[in-house]
């Protein structure tokens, strides 16, 4: 199973990350991610407490329920094992996070789920891929420019990389010519305006964008 999700990774080169959203909107929001055309989403966890664990937890579940295998559902900025164990219990299929820390990478990849650890330097995403990370998230990407992604490709071929920070409409075939295999995407996706005025046509609109720019 993680073999065709990790395929299927490489092929839809899409995750939305919904952060901070409101629990009613986020079924009619995945319904129109999925509509767009996009098959991957992550719900993260709050770093400083505002949103606790359990209730992260219970959002991944309530999707994973409601789409039942039709679109697939994991959690970003995961820092610590327990949350790891919680998005397994809740039917998470992927752990996303913003650093390189092996002890989450080692109970993703203990619990059956895709690693897709974050990196900023070359020894960090080695460090990452030594420890069985499937993918190695570079963040923040645009910070480093298209040109870092060509210089790291080289000695780091052997690695499937993502591209998460800053990444829009202008720039995303950069980034895909450059060598990474695929995105990470929040607000550029989830416009801010057009969630909170309910319009999740606009959303489904935005997500199809995205979708046609990388075929």
């Amino acid at each position: 199973m993680n073999k065709e999700i990790i395929e299927q990774i490489e092929k839809e080169k899409i995750v939305v990350i919904v952060r901070g959203v409101e629990t009613q909107k986020l079924i009619p929001l995945a319904e129109a991610i999925y509509e767009g055309g996009i098959r991957f989403l992550e719900i993260t966890y709050s770093a400083n407490g505002s949103v606790s664990d359990e209730e992260t937890a219970q959002n991944i579940q309530a999707l994973t329920t409601h789409f039942k295998g039709k679109m697939h559902i994991g959690a970003g900025t995961v820092l610590n094992e327990k949350q790891v164990e919680l998005t397994h219990q809740a039917g998470g299929e992927f752990i996303i996070s913003p650093d390189t820390n092996t002890e989450v990478i080692k109970k993703t990849k203990l619990l059956g789920m895709i690693s897709m650890p974050g990196a900023l330097t070359p020894t960090e995403a080695q460090t990452a891929h030594r420890n069985g990370a499937d993918f190695v998230k570079l963040f923040p990407v645009t910070n480093l420019g298209v040109d870092y992604i060509k210089a790291i490709k080289a000695p780091l071929s052997h690695m499937k990389l993502l591209a998460v920070g800053g990444i829009n409409l202008n720039n995303i075939k950069e980034y895909l010519s450059a060598g990474v295999c695929g995105f990470g995407i929040g607000t550029n996706i989830i416009d801010k305006d057009m969630l909170k005025n309910n319009d999740f046509e606009g959303i489904a609109k935005l997500a199809k964008k995205y979708v046609e720019a990388i075929v």
